[in-house]
């Protein structure tokens, strides 16, 4: 049997295949008014296509747990039950289908309030529907974006309860899993990393006051999230710069604490942090950092980075390398991807009846 179409369990949830999708925002919200944050008739089309196309496991795009945790204006929130009612169609469809409906709740930190990239992505102020980002340190992303405000220990105490607020309403919107976005620069990552978090308190300085922030969130999300459904946990494995910045190492050792703090799988991304940094892209280039977790610490992992060939995502999931692949870019291009690869690799995935001429 192939690999790739072998049924996964983590705690009481099985997912049917290792075939995965990874949170990929869509900034197609309403940004203000009562509908701001809500899920529309474009997310449901855009999830519920991939969940009839065969794919295991669906992570929502990064769902911001207040307003100003946003990447841009037209991201998504569950920071209100309006928000989480509405994401109800969404979960109940892909259920239907077989698909396990998962969410990654995110801060975006110090790149937040930002236009659509189709747009430029440029920062946009509070004239432009925008707003003063926050971080660990007063320190700007890169040239061109606005210095962030400084956080508070209270206030960072009010986001790690933002943070257990949303997973709440994520498990009454009909979630299975919850994902907790600790990668791509923003703030829970901005935390962990030397390299944006100049603090001097209990929450800076030395890899323990580093990732204290981070294990807050995960025992308050974990706090609310039930022990019969999984957590995840997304890291930017490195910073890719040559020094100053958090490494592979640092994510091995931060793997192990995630585990002794009730995460059970580690989404394996890198980059985002640091600005102008050069990374060596290619075919299953992040790979090899999801790998290694795998082999140094107790936690379970999924891969990610240009994985697009049936072949190579066989392989990845055979060879033990990963426990699941996830494919962002390939997914766009073909929702079908899984049930493709399924006839390819003699697998199975669930096909509406819909599509019965399909199989």
């Amino acid at each position: 049997m192939s690999a790739l179409f072998e049924p996964y369990a983590l705690r009481e949830v099985t997912i049917p295949n290792r075939v995965w999708m990874p949170p990929m925002c869509q900034y197609s919200a309403e940004p203000v008014g009562p509908a701001a944050g809500v899920p529309r008739d474009w997310h449901f089309a855009h999830y519920a296509a991939r969940a009839t196309g065969g794919t295991g496991l669906i992570i929502v795009e990064a769902t911001a747990v207040s307003p100003e945790g946003r990447i841009s204006p037209y991201d998504l929130g569950i920071w209100n039950d309006t928000q989480a009612e509405a994401f109800r169609r969404i979960t109940g469809f892909l259920k239907s289908q077989g698909t396990v409906p998962a969410i990654q709740l995110a801060h975006a930190g110090r790149k937040a309030s930002t236009d659509q990239p189709w747009k430029g992505g440029a920062p946009l102020g509070p004239e432009e529907l925008g707003w003063r980002p926050v971080a660990p340190s007063a320190v700007a992303f890169a040239d061109g974006h606005p210095v962030p405000h400084e956080l508070s220990a209270d206030q960072i105490r009010d986001v790690v309860r933002q943070f257990a607020d949303a997973a709440g309403r994520a498990l009454a919107a009909g979630f299975e899993i919850a994902e907790i976005h600790g990668a791509h620069g923003y703030l829970i990552n901005e935390f962990l990393s030397p390299h944006s978090n100049h603090r001097t308190d209990a929450y800076g300085g030395s890899y323990e006051n580093r990732v204290r922030f981070a294990l807050e969130v995960v025992d308050a999300v974990r706090a609310v999230w039930p022990e019969d459904k999984p957590l995840f946990f997304r890291v930017s494995a490195t910073d890719w710069l040559e020094d100053g910045g958090w490494t592979a190492d640092d994510t091995v050792r931060f793997a192990a604490d995630l585990h002794a703090h009730g995460v059970d799988l580690l989404d394996v991304s890198t980059g985002g942090n640091a600005s102008g940094v050069s990374i060596p892209t290619g075919p299953g280039y992040q790979v090899p950092f999801a790998t290694r977790v795998k082999a140094e610490s107790p936690l379970a992992v999924a891969a990610v980075g240009l994985i697009t060939d049936v072949e190579q995502a066989e392989k990845i999931v055979a060879n033990g390398e990963a426990d699941a692949v996830l494919l962002g870019r390939e997914l766009l291009r073909n929702p079908s991807w899984a049930r493709h690869a399924a006839r390819e690799l003699g697998g199975h995935v669930h096909v509406p009846d819909q599509y019965h001429r399909s199989v």
